[in-house]
């Protein structure tokens, strides 16, 4: 499969802080890239330099098989969709004023608008001042703003961490699409459920290194335990082998008409990465 971005021995330094230390990965076309970590180490960095809004201090980056000085070009970064920190969204204007402006910019007809305020859920406050609007619904808007032109890749920093459960599962119902329609998307985020309900592939990322970079089911595979927990009537809880005893207890439980439920013990990826590193990713 043809890789998106190519990045190796990634080196950033601020002063004497080294905020990346050898990072190396690729993200491959059509999928969901997750970058997982907490605050401070390094997600938000590695956006920035992949997207030129930092210069790197070391290594070898490239974007859609070219290097990255020559991804600065706007025939490039028209490719390129990016939801950051930095809303820069025109607080005065109303938030179907602000997408036509880039409805003009790219070239796109202002119909698109609607679909993407609906992929937000902001189709009915279209016509209010962005100045009126929470954080969270400016955080919306902007993400709107970053996928009007269907980009070829999207870059998506922590994209919904001032959202609530329904307009975050609105959100991730849209990503989906949009990856399903041929986008690749490179996410960061230290939201465990939402990695493993979007990405395909995840790296944690840790004091600016990569510790493990797999499929979400690899990785709980790979730190799951062998064994498998019963609840039992009467609140009892019983945990057996995966083995041929163990499935001989489950088959008596089963045909004695005792079992509640059967749990395979595989960690999340916050179960992980707390075993990996000792930090949790909030």
């Amino acid at each position: 499969m043809e890789n998106i971005v190519e990045v190796e021995n990634l080196v950033k330094s601020f002063g004497n802080k080294i905020a990346l230390k050898d990072a190396t990965f690729n993200v491959k076309k059509g999928e969901t890239f997750g970058f997982l970590g907490p605050s401070g180490s390094g997600k938000t960095t590695t956006i920035k330099i992949l997207t030129s809004q930092l210069q790197h201090t070391a290594g070898e980056i490239t974007v859609f098989g070219e290097k990255l000085s020559k991804v600065k070009d706007p025939s490039y970064m028209k490719r390129i969709g990016i939801l950051t920190d930095n809303s820069g969204l025109y607080e005065r204007l109303t938030i179907y004023d602000n997408l036509a402006l880039y409805c003009k910019l790219y070239e796109i007809n202002v119909s698109r608008i609607d679909e993407v305020l609906e992929t937000v859920n902001l189709v009915d406050e279209k016509k209010t001042a962005v100045q009126k609007l929470s954080k969270g619904m400016k955080q919306r808007v902007t993400l709107a703003r970053a996928i009007l032109h269907k980009p070829d890749l999207l870059f998506l920093d922590e994209p919904t961490s001032a959202l609530d459960p329904v307009n975050t599962m609105h959100i991730h119902a849209g990503l989906k699409k949009l990856n399903q329609e041929g986008t690749t998307i490179f996410l960061t985020t230290h939201d465990m459920q939402e990695a493993e309900k979007l990405c395909d592939r995840v790296a944690f990322l840790h004091e600016g290194e990569i510790k493990l970079l797999d499929t979400p089911k690899n990785l709980s595979m790979q730190f799951g335990d062998s064994t498998i927990k019963l609840v039992l009537k009467g609140n009892q809880t019983l945990v057996v082998d995966k083995n041929g005893e163990g499935a001989e207890q489950i088959y008596q439980y089963l045909k004695n008409d005792q079992v509640l439920s059967i749990h395979s013990n595989e960690p999340s990826l916050g179960d992980i990465f707390l075993q990996l590193t000792g930090r949790s990713l909030s």
